[in-house]
């Protein structure tokens, strides 16, 4: 699941529109966000499996303190507290902290059973939608369509960047979504596949950027 995610915090607009659009992907994303260091230091394992689901070739076979669902929670309530601490928002922050849950959610749908209840745990979870090559792309498809939806019924554009940065988050997005699911599998490298993950903190500070061009509809 990568657009699915995204797709989370651009709906969750819908719901606060004062929280803007970086914090929200900040939450939505933030275990894949997180992920790439606990990599980097070895802390967390991953390898390339060709065929170990139809849709990726990554098997995470070891990431307790990322993905594991006592994990999320402790990160989704740290998050929570951070935004109270800075926003003074109780609602604002409950939202941040559901944002953060959402994604081990919706890894436990499209992951094979991989994900650990708590870190020492040996049991294991995954309802594996990433077994249907199809079923995961419209799955996740859809959600992205929908997300962009109510995203837009609560915004709009108070610029041309306002319009073209939207835009262009949506089209890159399902450049990555597509070649994730028809590109070759990347090499079989963690100190590689930490770094190019990184590379999705871009999203933070663009959701801020498309956010400063854009007004929230009045009822």
């Amino acid at each position: 699941m990568f657009v699915g995610h995204f797709a989370i915090g651009l709906a969750a607009k819908k719901a606060n529109p004062r929280i803007k659009l970086g914090t929200l992907f900040l939450a939505s994303q933030l275990i894949d966000l997180i992920w790439p260091f606990f990599l980097i230091l070895g802390l967390e394992h991953v390898r390339v499996d060709p065929g170990n689901t139809s849709v990726t070739p990554l098997d995470f076979y070891h990431y307790p303190y990322t993905h594991s669902l006592l994990g999320v929670i402790v990160w989704a309530m740290i998050t929570a507290l951070i935004f109270y601490f800075i926003r003074k928002s109780l609602k604002g922050s409950i939202l941040v902290g559901i944002l953060v849950i959402s994604h081990w959610l919706l890894d436990l749908i499209s992951h094979r059973p991989d994900l650990p209840l708590a870190p020492n745990s040996e049991v294991l979870f995954g309802a594996g939608l990433w077994n249907s090559f199809y079923g995961s792309l419209v799955f996740e498809l859809a959600i992205f369509v929908i997300g962009i939806i109510l995203y837009l019924k609560t915004t709009r554009a108070k610029d041309k960047i306002g319009i073209y940065a939207f835009w262009g988050l949506v089209v890159f997005l399902s450049t990555i979504t597509f070649n994730n699911y028809y590109g070759p599998p990347p090499p079989d490298n963690e100190m590689l596949i930490g770094i190019v993950g990184l590379s999705q903190w871009l999203f933070v500070p663009w959701g801020y950027w498309i956010d400063r061009h854009r007004a929230v509809k009045k009822e």
